[in-house]
């Protein structure tokens, strides 16, 4: 079976650079124990956070770990609401 690849990129506008980066910082962990074949690579411009998966495995790994991320932004976007 040949090999693919799948990607996906997510874009986020938060309301300054500060929340941005808090929320990068907060999913940087997360992204150094992605699985082989898995590459995440997060960005912030200004108050744009960009994250960028590139994924060799198949496209239900690439989901999973979607679905993961989210999850995770969506928790330290909670966190942050309550600081």
């Amino acid at each position: 079976m040949p090999e693919t690849e799948s990607s996906t990129s997510i874009t986020i506008k938060y309301k300054d650079s500060a929340t941005a980066r808090a929320i990068q910082k907060s999913i940087t962990p997360d992204n150094l124990g992605a699985p082989d074949g898995m590459h995440i690579i997060a960005s912030v411009k200004k108050n744009i956070l960009e994250i960028d998966i590139v994924s060799d495995r198949s496209i239900g790994s690439l989901v999973s770990t979607l679905d993961d991320l989210l999850s995770c932004i969506q928790a330290a976007e909670r966190t942050l609401e309550e600081v």
